[in-house]
């Protein structure tokens, strides 16, 4: 990584190239909701993971990718000038960072919360997305909204913006670093599971282990609200208690039974 922090310094600061998880760990963890994934990581001790502030701006979405991430700093114009962009701007680490996108990334911003920053609007949204990238999670706001949703682009964000990304106090300054993302560490190549109750940062080296256990919650889940359904008592299937848990065991025979 580049020396910090003199204003002579190299500019953006870039991190080792991104480890992806393996495609195993994704397909496991893609059927399973945000809720679940986030419910499981706070019963194995990692209890900071929802991405809290970017809200799903297309509804419906369902994603679950690696993260390439991009950090944003209070613009310093002995840094980077106000003006003139045209200068720096394709040199930033907003540019740089959209050429290392692969298919089924998920572009995870650090912007502090500003409002006024717009990061990306419908032209550098576009070209991630015909690189394959599968959305944008930002803890700030984009712009050209109405162009972005023709992309049919899952986002995540704050909200949107009139303004450019250079209009605002916040200046590209890193990718593929660690970030601070609506409170949760992010680090390149973790996992993002988010939907319409929001984004949820998943541990990569945790990938295995929280599919397997989210899994077996989705399913006892699902079993419960049957039993519910039919007028069961709701102590007993709500969590599930450990004495039904063969009833559980014999539900799962029989749906693999009727399935094959």
């Amino acid at each position: 990584m580049n020396d910090l922090l003199s204003p002579d310094t190299p500019y953006p600061i870039v991190g080792e190239p991104v480890v992806r998880p393996p495609a195993r760990d994704l397909e496991l963890l893609r059927p399973l909701g945000s809720a679940t994934v986030g419910a499981t990581l706070h019963k194995m001790g990692v209890r900071r993971t929802f991405i809290e502030g970017p809200l799903p701006q297309c509804p419906g979405s369902h994603v679950t990718g690696p993260a390439i991430t991009l950090q944003l700093m209070p613009r310093r114009e002995d840094f980077v000038p106000a003006i003139p962009e045209q200068h720096h701007v394709k040199k930033s680490a907003l540019w740089q960072v959209l050429d290392t996108i692969e298919p089924g990334d998920i572009l995870v911003i650090q912007a502090g919360g500003d409002r006024q920053t717009g990061i990306l609007g419908d032209i550098l949204s576009g070209y991630f997305h015909d690189k394959g990238g599968a959305a944008i999670v930002v803890d700030g706001c984009l712009r050209d909204w109405p162009d972005i949703q023709k992309l049919s682009l899952p986002v995540w964000s704050n909200g949107f913006t009139p303004n450019h990304a250079w209009q605002g106090d916040q200046m590209p300054w890193a990718y593929h670093v660690p970030i601070a993302c609506g409170g949760v560490l992010v680090l390149p190549g973790d996992i993002i599971v988010a939907d319409d109750d929001g984004a949820v940062l998943v541990p990569a080296k945790l990938a295995s282990e929280v599919a397997t256990i989210a899994a077996d919650q989705e399913g006892w889940e699902e079993f419960g609200r049957e039993q519910l359904a039919a007028g069961k008592l709701l102590e007993r299937y709500y969590p599930l208690a450990d004495d039904a848990r063969d009833e559980y065991e014999a539900w799962k025979r029989q749906r693999r039974n009727r399935d094959e």
